[in-house]
This record gives structure tokens, C-alpha cells and sequence, in this order.
């Protein structure tokens, strides 16, 4: 990058660039924009970063991100514990909660299998899940919910092949999700579409 502005203030917009989806023009804005901020908002910003970065971790049980050793889903009893919605990422789990209709549990992989990104089924967290499901006998169904792209369809087959011997009902949710698409930029009618119209496999 020429250095336009100097060196710390290009060193901020190319940090920016960095973040997945932020072009040239955003990290320049968003630099700018923390450039001409309170100094106590340029500090609440970098603080704020330092200690999720530093807190975050994985739920024992559901691997979304948390900063307790169990996420707030898992803790509450009034979620339906017969039920494991299997999705890529916490954004995912999210879109879903966003349509205060699904009410059972979680498990987050934290990707999807694409042997072309040098990501296996290792490199996700399947034996957690495997593992649950060996201790959490109440388990009645999978629900599967990984993106309806070509990796999230591998990722759903791989799954449905092992857990089909397990004896779990095991569903994928109905394509009213666009193909091609991630859940998190999904509206909610058309996921409750798409959850009211699993399929099993």
C-alpha cells in the first residue's frame, strides 16, 4: 500500500483490510472513522477486542463460542435436550435463535468439509458430537443444518452416514435455503421454512 497517510495510520487501514469481507475503501473508512473518534472510543474498541479474544471459548458441550465453561443455550432447562441442530458456525446457531421457534439444542463444528481448503471431517468437531451422543442418551434427533452449498451437502452426507448407524433420527433441513447460500444472511421466514420442512435421511 502507498503510504498515503503515514506509516501507523496505513499500518491501522491495512489491519482492517485484513478482516474477512473489507475492501481498500471500508478499512480506510473504518480507520478514519476510529481516527476521529474520542480517544475512549478508540480504547473501549481495542479493549473490547483484547478481552473476547483473550475470554472466548468453546462450550463443553456444544462448542459455540462463550466465555464460561458453559454456553447460556446449554444452561437452560427449558430447551428441549431431545433435540441437536448441527450447524457450521456460532452465526448459524444464531440466524436460528433470531427465529424464537426452534427451542432444542446446538452443536457448532466450526466449518464445513472442503478437501479443496485442505479441511476434513478432523478438522471439525465431530467426535464432540459423536461424544455427546454416546453420553446424552435423551437424544431422540439430529437435525442437520449446514449450509446447502457443496460443502455443507458433503458435510451433511459424511454425518448422516455416521450417525445412521447410531440408531438417532437424523434430519436435514428443507431446501428453502437458497443453494449456494450461508444461513446467516437467511431471513427468518424463509429458515423456519426450511426447519418446519425437514427431511430425513
Amino acid at each position: 500500500m502507498t503510504n498515503y497517510y503515514g506509516s501507523q495510520v496505513s499500518r491501522l487501514i491495512e489491519e482492517f483490510a485484513k478482516l474477512p469481507g473489507v475492501g481498500a475503501k471500508s478499512a480506510q473508512r473504518m480507520a478514519f472513522y476510529v481516527l476521529k473518534s474520542p480517544q475512549e472510543r478508540a480504547l473501549a474498541l481495542s479493549s473490547a477486542i483484547l478481552a473476547a479474544r483473550n475470554t472466548a471459548k468453546y462450550c463443553k458441550f456444544c462448542q459455540n463460542l462463550t466465555d464460561e465453561e458453559i454456553c447460556y443455550i446449554c444452561k437452560n432447562d427449558d430447551r428441549d435436550s431431545r433435540m441437536i441442530m448441527v450447524v457450521e458456525s456460532p452465526q448459524d446457531m444464531a440466524a436460528y435463535e433470531k427465529t424464537k421457534e426452534y427451542r432444542g439444542l446446538y452443536h457448532v463444528l466450526h466449518g464445513a468439509i472442503s478437501p479443496m481448503d485442505g479441511i476434513g471431517p478432523n478438522e471439525l468437531r465431530i467426535k464432540e458430537l459423536l461424544s455427546r451422543l454416546s453420553s446424552e442418551s435423551l437424544i431422540t434427533e439430529i437435525i442437520l443444518a449446514t449450509n446447502p452449498n457443496i460443502e455443507g451437502e458433503a458435510t451433511a452426507m459424511y454425518l448422516s452416514k455416521l450417525l445412521k448407524p447410531l440408531g438417532v433420527r437424523t434430519t436435514r433441513i428443507a431446501h428453502g435455503v437458497p443453494v449456494g447460500g450461508d444461513l446467516e444472511h437467511v431471513d427468518s421466514v424463509t429458515l423456519l421454512r426450511a426447519l418446519h420442512g425437514r427431511q430425513e435421511l
